[in-house]
């Protein structure tokens, strides 16, 4: 008969486990959203490159990231042991870090799409998930140095949404905006070509963020596995709210693009600090989250005119640092509002500014090495017919095909065949 510790440990590798499909299943969730809110002549463009990125992320990360992460650390800076999991037996823990690896990369993607080359754009895959993502998750949760100086981030505000939203930050403003965005003054709205797309890809993402939080318990506890969640599906519905109300203020409407992306702000802005916080501070973390992604998303792209056609700098950056920052405030044990003082708050300061500066100077590096041997981005050509059809040959929606005067799939797939001696009737 088994102990109840067998017994425990076998509930807690289930539910990790559990936690590290939901995480999986977020891909689809992001492909969703970046192709719901761009054109659809690069719908095939956004899909290869988010499968492509958690099928590298994952690779890699198993070959050196998870070792460069949770390695034995070398002056609080780096892992330096472990690679391709060799004398590591935590395969399950394995597994749910590769797949948060994957998802801070991914968050590039959008920033990015209908104009960076898929080449470049998987180059910077590669030094994100194996090295660049690896160090600041040492420094965090590895037993690095920010983990010494008593830096929070329970699920990965921090580690996971403002790396990757530096990173697009730093992408987008090298390779510039999208043609026709911008002339002189004058900022141009770029529709998306399908909002319910967008609609499921928050819906799931919002599912997904469960695992992504709740997993991160790395046990069955039966008191913070419920805090937990609760607080995810608090903060996410607050700001859902806040940022429906904000733009009816603001512009007269309720913003459908803005307030689907107000539900992914606020489940950035709890991912810290979420076994932290009271139910009640986490519906404030999340009404705070919705108004301030609003706000940055219009600074970016009027203001500093930074083309990011899904907002993933303002929902995971500016998210990000509020969610980190928000800790040091509403931490039930030492936070501001709790009678703690600073102190905490500081800390998140400091461990913000070091992972911006980080993610900052190495994605801005790897992008310049990139550059030297490739352009970053597509010709003015292949973007304007679309990346579907320039890098993949082929486009999402045959209707493109037809009006574009270029052969249907079916009848370019008719003519592969007859080239190969068969036949095949279109109709």
């Amino acid at each position: 008969m088994e102990s109840i510790e067998a017994v425990q440990s076998s509930v807690d590798m289930i539910w990790m486990m559990m936690g590290a499909i939901l995480v999986f299943f977020m891909h689809a969730g992001f492909a969703m959203v970046e192709t719901g809110f761009t054109r659809s002549k690069n719908t095939v463009n956004i899909l290869m490159k988010n499968l492509l990125t958690v099928s590298i992320g994952s690779a890699l990360y198993f070959i050196v990231g998870f070792a460069f992460m949770f390695g034995p650390s070398t002056f609080g800076l780096i892992g330096t042991e472990g690679f391709a999991l060799l004398g590591r037996e935590d395969i399950g823990f394995f597994v749910f870090q590769a797949v948060f690896a994957a998802t801070c990369a991914t968050i590039i993607s959008g920033a990015v799409a209908e104009r960076m080359k898929l080449s470049s754009y998987l180059l910077l895959v590669i030094a994100m998930t194996g090295f660049i993502y690896p160090v600041v998750g040492h420094w965090v949760w590895g037993g690095g140095w920010l983990t010494e100086l008593g830096f929070i981030d329970f699920a990965g505000s921090s580690v996971v949404h403002l790396t990757g939203a530096v990173g697009a930050l730093v992408a987008a403003w090298m390779i510039g905006p999208r043609l026709g965005k911008y002339s002189g003054k004058i900022v141009h709205v770029i529709p998306g070509h399908s909002i319910p797309l967008g609609a499921l890809g928050v819906f799931i993402l919002w599912l997904g963020w469960f695992g992504f939080n709740g997993g991160s318990t790395l046990a069955a506890d039966s008191t913070l596995v419920p805090l937990v969640i609760a607080n995810t599906l608090l903060a996410a519905s607050a700001a859902v709210l806040s940022t429906a109300l904000h733009t009816k203020l603001r512009y007269k409407q309720i913003d459908g693009s803005l307030t689907l992306n107000g539900a992914l702000s606020g489940l950035v802005g709890i991912t810290a600090g979420c076994a932290n916080v009271s139910l009640l501070g986490a519906i404030t973390i999340g009404l705070i989250a919705g108004v301030i992604m609003t706000e940055s998303i219009r600074f970016f792209d009027v203001k500093l005119k930074i083309d990011d056609p899904v907002g993933a700098i303002s929902v995971h950056g500016i998210g990000g640092i509020w969610g980190t920052l928000a800790v040091g405030l509403f931490d039930t044990t030492n936070g501001a509002l709790y009678g703690g003082g600073l102190s905490i708050f500081g800390i998140q300061l400091i461990g913000i500014a070091a992972i911006v500066g980080w993610t900052f100077i190495t994605v801005g590096g790897s992008l310049y090495v990139i550059r030297l041997f490739t352009s970053l981005r597509v010709s003015k050509e292949e973007e304007k017919m679309g990346l579907d059809y320039a890098e993949h040959g082929t486009n999402a929606y045959e209707i493109h095909d037809v009006l574009r005067g270029a052969p249907t799939r079916s009848e370019d797939f008719a003519s592969r065949l007859t080239q190969l001696g068969k036949s095949i009737q279109v109709r």
